[in-house]
């Protein structure tokens, strides 16, 4: 799931939990379909989402996957002026498809990224783009810097990145620090996740952390690819509430 994890011999990733696979393997995109009931979006209506997954030599519907962070598919929506975030997990029926009804609270477009695992493949993640109904513009919301401490359900949570002024192409790390530090739990299967998105939701990246103990520091490691300002989603649950805190982070380019 983690590629930059590396051992010597079998274990586990210390990211995920996954068993370690020997070698490297091939990575090739799977293909994945949208359908949606009804087939026209209005923002405020139900919505079901199907997603089919197919084996990218054959055609066939895929119907193996393994379970990531205690699901089998992640699923990231985003809207275009990145105030909604949503991290949902679909739901697979006897037929291979993935299905969630959700309401997409406003008129625009949405960013979404899908993260699963076929098994016999290797880990995907894929962007599509669904758009509702009605009149709005597509240009990229003008974001600004904001790394301000942030209020979730039951904790508070600052950041801080090394190097202060993130560089695209560099490694970043971003360190979280919560408040109150005791009684946080793991979250499906990790100590936090996190999904950054640029202002055009052309990057979308999720990660987990790269250094947790279930203590008030949460690390977590990133590559920017390149000069845009993102969000930042993050997620930590404490005594059974998952927070879910955004930031603004400016990504300069490396001169």
């Amino acid at each position: 799931m983690d590629p930059d994890i590396r051992a010597k011999g079998p274990g586990k990733c210390s990211k995920c939990g996954m068993a370690l696979r020997p070698g490297i393997a091939d990575l090739i995109e799977y293909p994945m379909q949208i359908r949606t009931t009804p087939p026209v979006l209005r923002a405020g209506e139900p919505v079901e989402l199907e997603l089919q997954i197919f084996q990218p030599e054959t055609h066939k519907p895929v119907h193996q996957f393994q379970v990531i962070h205690e699901k089998l598919f992640h699923l990231f929506l985003v809207s275009q002026d990145l105030e909604y975030f949503a991290h949902e997990h679909p739901e697979r029926g006897a037929d291979a498809v993935f299905r969630l009804k959700t309401t997409l609270p406003k008129p625009g477009a949405y960013r979404l990224l899908a993260d699963f695992y076929p098994e016999g493949g290797t880990p995907q993640m894929i962007g599509r783009t669904l758009l509702t109904a009605g009149d709005y513009s597509l240009d990229p919301p003008k974001l600004t810097a904001d790394l301000s401490a942030k209020r979730g359900a039951n904790i508070q949570v600052e950041l801080a990145t090394e190097p202060p002024q993130p560089l695209a192409g560099k490694k970043t790390l971003l360190f979280f620090r919560l408040n109150p530090g005791e009684g946080l739990e793991p979250l499906l299967g990790a100590w936090g996740h996190l999904l950054a998105a640029s202002h055009d939701l052309v990057d979308l990246m999720h990660a987990h952390p790269a250094i947790a103990d279930g203590g008030p520091q949460v690390q977590f490691n990133l590559i920017f690819p390149r000069e845009a300002v993102y969000r930042i989603w993050v997620q930590f649950q404490r005594q059974g509430k998952v927070n879910t805190v955004a930031f603004t982070v400016p990504v300069s380019r490396l001169r």
